[in-house]
């Protein structure tokens, strides 16, 4: 592909690009992040129809066959393989095997101990892609650290600035709100600005070996197999009872609290009569799950938390602070007011909040721009807890 030929075909996509801009970047090298995936693949090649030299890096994170016998890091390496070649690209793996088990995998297993539901992709990119990764790619003489991640880098008055991906439905500024603006300006997030149908346009316009690929859903070590029995390998069940909440009547057996989630409905195995059964808080003194009845019932319901832990992408904000938040990815922005506390932040929202969970993540926005975020550290009293 020569530059005549990536202007044009990238101005249909709405990515503007002028021969003086590409003739600057073919100064430029930029290391991308590889996992196999098509977003990763068409990141390369949209990277290097840019104009920059590009080298693609697959980071292996994680060493264990899986459901099936088969160790699913070497498929993806052999898809990386095969996209990198076709795309003329110099490539090579990466072992940070220990790195993960150390700094998010160890994390992991000591949250979820301790009751709580961890995000390791959180934990992941601050730790793995763009920390230890990244100052890999500084080291190999990268100006940039490409990613497939849906979001965008926009700069606004001078600063460079962690803004949502074009697709509302895919973006993913919620796991990177760690990030700090000294990485983001070494950072490129070429897919940010399309949509998820766009994306598979462009790698099956060009053929690549990844343009059919499923797109990979659960967490990044575990993939699509059974968590609780993923989970059971490494902690030791522990049978406790499920207890209504309402009246604290026994309702049957569970393999322990930790391997249970505020909000969860699937997978509890309550029959019989009532429900459908959610879990609504846990005891890990006496090893108990507290459930309720209905997605509505007020014992799932708060408007009100606090958290700690923070992280800004810039400049920390001014408080009182009137902004959105989402305690979820994929969930829809909901309005809040913020205020600053000894303790950390307190955070009052417009609407209830339906399953707050302690140690998740709440992740501040001002319109379209990701502020940063915190954990999780306290719920303020369900409408249960308020009306009894």
């Amino acid at each position: 592909m020569n530059m005549d030929q990536s202007i044009n075909y990238l101005s249909k996509f709405g990515i503007e690009l002028t021969s003086e801009q590409y003739t600057k970047n073919s100064e430029k090298t930029v290391v991308v992040g590889m996992s196999g995936g098509v977003d990763s693949s068409v990141c390369a090649l949209l990277i290097k129809m840019q104009g920059y030299k590009t080298i693609g890096i697959f980071m292996k994170n994680w060493e264990e066959l899986d459901d099936s016998g088969q160790c699913s890091s070497q498929k993806d390496y052999e898809d990386v393989t095969a996209v990198a070649e076709s795309l003329e690209i110099p490539y090579f793996s990466i072992n940070f095997v220990e790195e993960y088990k150390e700094n998010v995998f160890k994390s992991f297993l000591e949250e979820y101990e301790a009751g709580f539901t961890p995000n390791p992709d959180i934990l992941c990119n601050r730790e793995i892609k763009f920390k230890v990764f990244f100052e890999k790619a500084r080291e190999l003489g990268a100006d940039y650290l490409a990613t497939g991640h849906y979001c965008q880098k926009m700069v606004i008055d001078g600063v460079p600035t962690l803004v949502k991906g074009e697709d509302q439905g895919k973006d993913q500024t919620y796991f990177l709100y760690t990030m700090q603006q000294k990485v983001l300006e070494h950072v490129l997030f070429p897919v940010g600005s399309l949509q998820k149908k766009d994306v598979r346009t462009i790698a099956e316009d060009y053929n690549l070996a990844t343009a059919s690929k499923k797109d990979s859903t659960g967490i990044c070590f575990i993939g699509e197999r059974n968590f609780k029995n993923f989970l059971s390998t490494y902690l030791t069940k522990q049978q406790g009872s499920f207890v209504r909440l309402d009246d604290k009547k026994q309702l049957g057996p569970h393999d322990g609290y930790c391997f249970y989630t505020i909000g969860q409905r699937k997978g509890l195995g309550l029959g019989g009569p009532g429900g459908p059964w959610f879990v609504a808080d846990k005891d890990k003194e006496t090893n108990t799950v507290y459930v309720v009845e209905g997605e509505k019932h007020p014992a799932l319901y708060a408007d009100e938390l606090t958290c700690d832990e923070l992280s800004w992408v810039n400049e920390r904000p001014s408080f009182p602070l009137s902004c959105k938040a989402k305690i979820r990815y994929r969930q829809k922005d909901q309005d809040c007011t913020v205020i600053e506390k000894e303790e950390g932040l307190f955070v009052k929202f417009s609407e209830p909040q339906r399953a707050i969970a302690l140690r998740q993540s709440i992740v501040f926005y001002k319109d379209n721009i990701c502020l940063g975020g915190g954990m999780i550290s306290s719920r303020g009293l369900s409408h249960f807890e308020a009306q009894n």
